[in-house]
């Protein structure tokens, strides 16, 4: 059967056509071998993109180009060697196909194989078709590096097939995008981008913006207007200036103006469209309201602006438009600024009221209302709340004044209506004094309440004729004493002596002696910072206390800082003259295993080490891994007194870090290791510095 279907099908293609044998054979051709008995050739062969037949037993054979009759012997020169049987051999044209590549914006783009009548519709439509945002006004066919760009869009408008492009074997079908989809993928659709236009080339297309609906470009059509592109791209919006749009043609622009057109229907004064020319509808607010019949309201009014008054209109109508005067309009001197440069003046109130029989002023185009403000503004009277429904508020607050009070109100409503307390404002110091008693409330400390948090009930509790009262911290007692009668005792502390600006402080618990000290401008060049006094005469404790502030300088040591009160008294004398004669020596004191012991001098620079340099060094008995530094200073704070140092492990693992402090009136003692029992050593060390703390009692140190 299928012989029989071969023979009939060369029947077709050959029988008695002469010129059957000189078909050249190209890319796509269907081909039929008939070799009798040979089952791998039942199949037909077709010849491949680049020119060849792949046949059993030989593999690819170049084919493309030659006739039928050329191929014929070729072919069977080739199977020859192979098969045997090929006395019966012949090569058949079944069928012509012309496969051709689709691409660019096209849904499916690639390889397509046509049939010998196939065209361009029949190969975009194997593609999918072309994409949402194709240009199908610049489709190219590119033969052999031979590019013909053709009109597909008008094709499809007009049904001539003479505008395809025929096609051949290998073409290629380019399908660009439109420039309105932009450099960035994106998803679009065909209302997107029909919605900016249908321009595409730069040079001749349409560009309509401004205030239209649709802006975008738009291709040139022969024969279309400014209000066929207006209609293109939409309509004008409501908020258009359809009085000056503008249009651009070859650099040189022109006004239109679409509503004169509108009204009286002459084209004369419609500019022309041309190849890449450019609309502009402008907004509206944009541009000065004049024309004709427009009438102008100025001043106090609701809507002040330009309105059109149409012959007829009334002096009321125009200023009803304009939401008539506001209240602080002066409506006794409003004003009518003619065209022609005259004024004329109108009592509205005197009109409204009946005080005048003069009639209303008449209003022509062009004319200016002006309505004026009122300049005598009375400030709201205070008799309009009663005293049993307000509230007093005084001091140091942004809005002192009196309030309008209800029941419904905290004390930090009426504070917040205020404004707040100011940058100055005591809040520690909050009084209340309460209508109808004459017993004084005590101060309500609102800075601890926001502070430290509380409930809301213990706020201080106000009423209606209530007066608040807020002080205000003194800002420089030392420049105006006066305010020192403003400052209680209890919020207190005193600086004399030696310093920048002795005098009374404000001070809190939470302050530090260096807090006041600092206030007070430090001490002077004069000043004993060795010797400072500080008199505790608050309720906390009553005694005289010594600060050696050069020593906390020189350690750092907060422990030598007493703690002070409110109520308390500094005093920072003078130090006697010459100073370096009466300074105390500062030294140090090393005993024990060491090959000098005895008293050396010490500065805050110096270490352990440098004592021990001083001293000689250990000697050859010495105990490194205890050597004890006894601080005399910490002793009366019932601290440990003693810090043991391991030389031995400094010298293997060097650490600054970890020096013990020295200061000047220690003792360093270096242990002997022939004192093998450390109970007896420990007991020798008490003893030592019972010893030393005697000797400094006595003031040796």
């Amino acid at each position: 059967m299928c012989k029989l279907l071969i023979a009939m099908l060369s029947c077709i293609f050959v029988m008695n056509n002469a010129q059957s044998a000189e078909i050249i054979i190209r890319s796509g051709d269907v081909l039929q071998i008939e070799i009798p008995g040979e089952i791998d050739f039942e199949k037909p062969f077709q010849v491949k993109r680049d020119g060849t037949l792949k046949l059993p037993e030989i593999g690819n054979v170049s084919i493309i180009g030659k006739t039928l009759t050329q191929a014929n012997k070729d072919l069977a020169k080739l199977l020859g060697e192979e098969y045997r049987a090929i006395n019966n051999f012949k090569v058949y044209l079944i069928e012509r196909r012309v496969p051709i590549q689709v691409l660019g914006f096209v849904k499916v783009p690639g390889m397509i194989d046509l049939p010998e009548d196939g065209n361009i519709q029949m190969a975009l439509q194997q593609a999918g078709g072309a994409k949402a945002g194709a240009q199908l006004d610049r489709i190219q066919l590119n033969r052999q590096g031979k590019v013909t760009i053709f009109d597909y869009k008008k094709y499809l408008d007009t049904g001539d097939f003479s505008i395809l492009p025929t096609i051949e074997p290998l073409d290629v079908v380019f399908v660009p995008a439109s420039p309105l989809i932009g450099n960035v993928q994106m998803d679009f659709d065909a209302a997107t981008l029909s919605a900016s236009g249908d321009g595409s080339e730069a040079e001749t297309a349409i560009k309509v913006f401004g205030e239209v609906l649709r802006p975008g470009v738009f291709s040139f059509k022969e024969g279309n207007t400014v209000v066929d592109m207006l209609m293109r791209a939409g309509g004008v919006t409501r908020y258009a200036g359809v009085e000056h749009i503008r249009v651009i043609n070859n650099g040189s622009p022109e006004l239109f103006d679409l509503k004169t057109y509108l009204d009286t229907g002459d084209a004369s004064h419609m500019p022309t469209i041309m190849p890449g020319s450019t609309l502009f509808v402008p907004i509206q607010e944009e541009e000065v309201k004049s024309g004709l019949r427009t009438v102008y309201v100025m001043g106090e009014v609701f809507k002040p602006g330009a309105y059109e008054a149409p012959a007829g209109t009334k002096f009321f109508d125009i200023l009803a438009n304009a939401g008539g005067p506001t209240r602080f309009a002066e409506s006794r001197k409003i004003r009518i600024i003619r065209v022609t440069g005259e004024v004329d003046a109108f009592d509205l109130q005197a009109y409204t009221e009946g005080l005048t029989q003069v009639t209303t002023p008449t209003v022509s185009p062009g004319d200016a209302i002006f309505v004026p403000e009122k300049t005598d503004m009375n400030e709201k009277s205070w008799l309009k709340i009663t005293p049993d429904r307000s509230i007093r508020i005084m001091g140091a607050v942004k809005k002192p004044g009196r309030y309008e009070w209800g029941d419904e109100m905290s004390f930090l409503d009426i504070l917040a209506h205020a404004g707040g307390p100011t940058q100055d404002a005591d809040m520690s110091q909050v009084r209340v004094l309460k209508k109808g008693q004459s017993k004084r409330m005590e101060p309500f400390d609102l800075d601890n309440f926001i502070t430290e948090g509380g409930d809301f009930s213990l706020l201080p509790n106000v009423a209606a004729g209530d007066t608040i009262i807020i002080s205000e911290r003194p800002r420089d007692v030392i420049d105006n004493k006066a305010r020192w009668l403003r400052q209680s005792q209890e919020s207190s502390i005193y600086v004399f002596g030696q310093v920048g600006q002795p005098g009374r402080y404000a001070f809190n618990n939470k302050l530090h002696i260096l807090d006041i000290l600092s206030a007070a401008d430090g001490p002077n060049q004069h000043a004993d910072i060795h010797n400072i006094k500080i008199t505790h005469r608050n309720k906390y404790q009553s005694k005289v206390s010594t600060l050696d502030l050069g020593l906390y300088f020189e350690t750092g040591d907060e422990t030598l800082l007493p703690q002070v009160k409110s109520g308390d008294t500094i005093y920072v004398p003078e130090r006697n003259k010459p100073w370096i004669d009466n300074k105390k020596e500062q030294t140090v004191r090393i005993i024990g295993a060491v090959e000098k012991p005895g008293r050396y001098k010490f500065s805050a620079d110096m270490t352990i080490l440098d004592i021990l340099a001083e001293a000689g060094g250990p000697t050859q008995t010495a105990y490194l891994e205890k050597i004890m530094v006894v601080n005399i200073s910490r002793s009366k704070k019932e601290e440990n007194i003693s810090q043991a140092f391991d030389l031995e492990e400094f010298i293997e693992h060097p650490d600054f870090t970890k020096l013990p402090l020295v200061r000047v009136g220690d003792t360093i003692f270096v242990p002997d290791v022939s004192q093998s029992n450390w109970n007896v050593f420990m007991a020798n060390v008490k003893d030592m510095l019972s010893v030393v703390s005697l000797v400094a009692i006595v003031g040796g140190l």
